[in-house]
């Protein structure tokens, strides 16, 4: 009978084989009834009416007991259960453990059979109570092998439908979760096979060998001659007893057979989806039916097949990432590590000028504090000319009172002129040097950048400052030139002392104010030489630790140009495990299972 490709008509399939193997255990009894001569002459019809109907009534209660255990898996068939996912694991369940009821519903037929043939058949035919024992050891003996054998027929269709079930959609993972494997059952399936397997052919031999023998010792007692003990002994070794024996015994083979069969067809499906996933040919995982240890094999190894085929996914995107990550890795550390050359060869030349600007600032500092002496000698100078000009001012009117004393109080106001006019040339030449000193500074101020800048401001204003003693020493020395015309005159022209003395007193009251204002210039000029002198030292301090500050980047840049070719490195191993991770996963063929 072909299997069913829906679950249509698959209760009934299932327990087909009940039938025709209950006929078969049957005719083997009634076999070994004929032969053995068990029963008494002229009961035969009596024997088999009674057999019918109590085979019938037993196969009545096996298939009735068949759809009472079926019950789910027969209304999602006919269409009365929807198959939703809980009734498609309750049918799973019902036709895994189809097998062991139909076995034991078997065997207790058989033996419920065989005491009530034996029970009713002595009394109607008023056979010999020890008829009634050898109908119940056949039973007994011929019903385990039935039920048995009915039980391997019934494992290969359930286990098919199984499949069938699962197929319409539960996936390998649920019908492990409905049903979980069962451990340490295979091991008394095995104990109780070889029982049936040696005592039922053992059990007919011994029937048979029994009977003979008895049967022989009665007739050879009751002959009545040596040729009729002759004849009987040759009746007892004719060996028909031996017939039913050996028909159980290939009875037993077949048993054994199917028994192998069936342990066998799951190991050998799953040595095939070994064999194909060792071949690279990964598909989704399916759902091998079997029982017990076999069962919880097929489930591992289905748990398996589906952790194996998400980890095979999961690596083929890791590795198709670590891939692509990896490549532009490489690109990017290529890229830093031209970056790092050239910004350590930025910042090589960067710390070069950074120690020339320090040298600079040195030489800027030693300048600031010689401006500096220079400045406060200028201002030491400006309050001797504004001292001198008070005394030749009161000289000059000394001179009014005294027109004797005109003569040298004029020479002393020619020396004096002369000596001011070299503090005024001194002044010029300290302005000049100023100015320049100024100029450098800001020069410099503006090569520092933002750590300059506040010294270029200061250098700024003391060049102001500078250009403003020039302007005043200008117009010094163009008021000496008119003193010395007018102290020339006065030699000339004594007569004209007392206009020449008042001329004199103007003049010497404008050579206080102008000496008032060249000793404010210096003041004003010592204190921004001073402020210069400040500056360029903390000028002198920043440069310094900008020049540490860029030899401690220049190492770090050195630092990460190796970290960055040590990466580069890294990152081209990287890609060859990447490549080779790819060849490797690139091996299986990972099947996706289609939504149902």
């Amino acid at each position: 009978m072909t299997a069913p490709r829906e679950v249509r008509g698959l209760a009934r399939w299932l327990s087909w084989p009940v039938a025709p193997v209950s006929a078969l255990g049957i005719s083997l009894a009634l076999l070994h009834g004929l032969l053995a001569e068990a029963l008494p002459s002229g009961t035969w019809f009596q024997f088999l009416v009674l057999v019918a109907g109590v085979a019938a009534l037993s196969l009545w209660l096996i298939h009735w007991h068949a759809r009472r255990s079926l019950r789910v898996l027969q209304g999602v068939g006919e269409g009365h259960v929807p198959p939703s996912p809980e009734n498609l694991k309750a049918a799973l369940l019902e036709a895994r453990g189809f097998p062991e009821r139909c076995f034991s519903f078997a065997l207790q037929s058989w033996l419920m059979g065989a005491l009530m043939v034996a029970c009713v058949f002595l009394p109607w035919v008023d056979a010999p109570l020890s008829l009634g024992p050898r109908i119940i050891l056949v039973g007994a003996s011929l019903g385990s092998l039935t039920a048995l054998l009915i039980y391997l027929l019934v494992v290969r269709r359930c286990r098919e439908a199984v499949e069938l079930v699962a197929s319409k959609g539960l996936s390998p993972l649920e019908v492990v979760a409905a049903a979980p494997p069962r451990r340490l059952h295979i091991r008394r399936r095995m104990v109780l096979f070889t029982v049936i397997a040696v005592l039922t052919p053992s059990l007919f031999i011994l029937d048979a060998t029994v009977t003979r023998a008895s049967r022989a010792m009665d007739d050879v007692v009751s002959a009545r001659s040596p040729g009729e003990q002759d004849a009987a002994l040759r009746r007892a070794d004719d060996g028909r007893g031996l017939v039913v024996a050996g028909l159980v015994a290939v009875l037993v083979l077949l048993t054994a057979y199917l028994g192998g069969t069936v342990i066998a067809a799951p190991l050998r499906a799953i040595t095939e989806d070994a064999t194909r996933i060792a071949q690279g040919d990964l598909r989704p995982p399916r759902v091998i039916a079997a029982e017990d240890e076999v069962w919880a094999m097929s489930a591992a190894f289905a748990q398996m097949q589906a952790q194996l085929g998400q980890a095979l996914i999961q690596l083929r995107r890791a590795g198709l990432q670590i891939s692509t990550t990896t490549e532009q890795l490489v690109a990017t550390s290529g890229e830093q590590e031209s970056g790092a050359d050239e910004q350590a060869s930025s910042l090589n030349v960067t710390s070069a000028t950074t120690e020339e600007l320090a040298r600079s600032a040195q030489q800027i500092a030693g300048n600031a504090e010689s401006v500096s002496t220079i400045a406060e000698s200028t201002f030491g100078a400006a309050q001797s000319g504004q001292r001198g000009a008070a005394a030749f001012l009161g000289a000059m009117q000394r001179m009014k009172q005294d027109n004797q004393a005109i003569a040298d109080a004029v020479v002393r106001l020619n020396k004096r002129v002369q000596q001011i006019g070299k503090v005024v040339e001194f002044i010029n030449e300290i302005a000049d040097k100023s100015d320049l000193l100024a100029l450098n500074a800001e020069l410099e101020g503006t090569k520092a950048g933002e750590v300059g800048r506040g010294f270029s401001l200061v250098a700024a204003e003391m060049r102001r400052l500078a250009e403003n003693v020039i302007r005043s020493t200008k117009a010094i020395e163009q008021l000496i030139e008119e003193i010395r015309d007018a102290t020339h005159a006065a030699v000339m022209a004594t007569e004209a002392g007392l206009k020449a003395m008042e001329a004199g007193t103007v003049l010497a009251a404008e050579v206080d104010e102008s000496l008032s204002l060249i000793l404010e210039l210096a003041r004003q000029t010592s204190h921004a030489v001073r402020s210069i002198s400040l500056a360029t030292q903390q000028q002198q301090t920043g440069t310094d630790q900008l020049a540490a500050a860029m030899g401690d980047i220049l190492r770090v840049t050195e630092q990460n140009s190796a970290a960055t070719k040590q990466m580069a490195v890294a990152n081209a191993d990287l890609s060859t495990l990447a490549r080779d991770l790819k060849r490797v996963v690139e091996r299986f063929h990972v099947a996706v299972r289609e939504e149902a």
